[in-house]
């Protein structure tokens, strides 16, 4: 079919090719591939400054083509110490190919690196903060929006106004409090933390999820004999999923990326990965490939966890923006 050519009233003149349907779909589309290189760009360029070695790391102007290697990886896990070429040359054959990779950069592995363990407190706080605040906020949503709370608009606003400051504006306070109580370089701390933040987001976004759930359902139930809280579980629950799941992503999110109280709380014991890996030093300086392999790694367990509730996330996202 022949797009009609339409009219502006009152000045007649005709649409452009771009004012069509299929014109405006096309500019669309050229609007997020743009945005999309943008943001997938920097990204791109740290996956690929992990599969360089040292020298190509730092090379200017910065190289697009080069040999890959694994040495960003390894030099990542492992602690490793430099020989001369004399050196090398007497010891055994390398038994490993990754000891092969060391061996090249006239080294020799000495130990494990911390990575790992910095690793795994970062899924450790950010999965068990995430949880805590987002059944919290389940629980404290379904009651501001279901039951005559007294006082709810002053305390939805006080736990909107958790997030009116910056972090680093209660840095301080914090700092000397956790010194005060023991709860330094803790997991117990972290998580309290995580969740003390997290849950006045999860609060007021699950507020409009379970507000958009109409009650007349649960009152259905209730007159079929249900009580309110097998109400609240078998149907109030169900219907809100896509909400938990929008929630579950954006608070894990921000449990997951966060950098500051992390650098300033923690030192050893439940510091995160997210502090540690701006400062991987290598010989001569920041080991780059290192680094480029670790924020590779550290961006892996998000985006696979947003990928796999990204229909609920999308339904969360736009739930409730269109009413008939």
């Amino acid at each position: 079919m022949t797009e009609r050519k339409l009219k502006v009233p009152l000045s007649g003149r005709r649409w452009s090719a771009i004012e069509s349907p299929v014109g405006v779909r096309r500019a669309a589309m050229a609007v997020v591939l743009v945005y999309l290189v943008l943001t997938l760009a920097p990204i791109g360029w740290i996956v690929l400054t992990s599969f360089k070695s040292e020298s190509d790391a730092i090379a200017y102007p910065p190289k697009t083509l080069f040999e890959p290697s694994l040495v960003g990886y390894v030099n990542l896990f492992t602690s490793r110490t430099r020989l001369t070429n004399k050196q090398v040359k007497e010891l055994p054959p390398p038994d490993t190919w990754y000891e092969k990779v060391v061996r090249e950069e006239n080294m020799v592995i000495s130990g494990e690196s911390p990575f790992l363990g910095r690793f795994v407190n970062s899924l450790i706080i950010a999965i068990v903060s995430t949880i805590v605040s987002v059944s919290l906020g389940v629980v404290a949503a379904y009651a501001f929006v279901r039951l005559p709370v007294v006082g709810k608009d002053d305390q939805l606003f006080f736990i909107l106004s958790t997030r009116f400051m910056p972090p680093v504006a209660v840095a301080l306070p914090i700092f000397l409090m956790y010194r005060q109580v023991g709860l330094s370089d803790s997991y117990l701390g972290m998580i309290l933390l995580y969740t003390a933040f997290n849950v006045s987001f999860a609060v007021w976004l699950l507020k409009g999820f379970f507000a958009d759930i109409p009650k007349e359902y649960e009152e259905a139930a209730m007159v079929d004999g249900y009580t309110r809280l097998q109400a609240f579980f078998r149907l109030v629950l169900p219907n809100a999923k896509a909400g938990i799941a929008a929630t579950t992503v954006f608070c894990l999110i921000f449990a997951w990326n966060e950098y500051t109280y992390s650098l300033l709380l923690t030192s050893r014991h439940a510091q995160t990965a997210t502090p540690y890996i701006p400062n991987i030093v290598g010989y001569g300086g920041l080991d780059w490939s290192a680094v480029a392999a670790g924020t590779t790694i550290f961006l892996i367990p998000v985006m696979v966890f947003t990928i796999l509730l990204r229909k609920y996330l999308v339904r969360g996202v736009t739930f409730g923006a269109v009413r008939g």
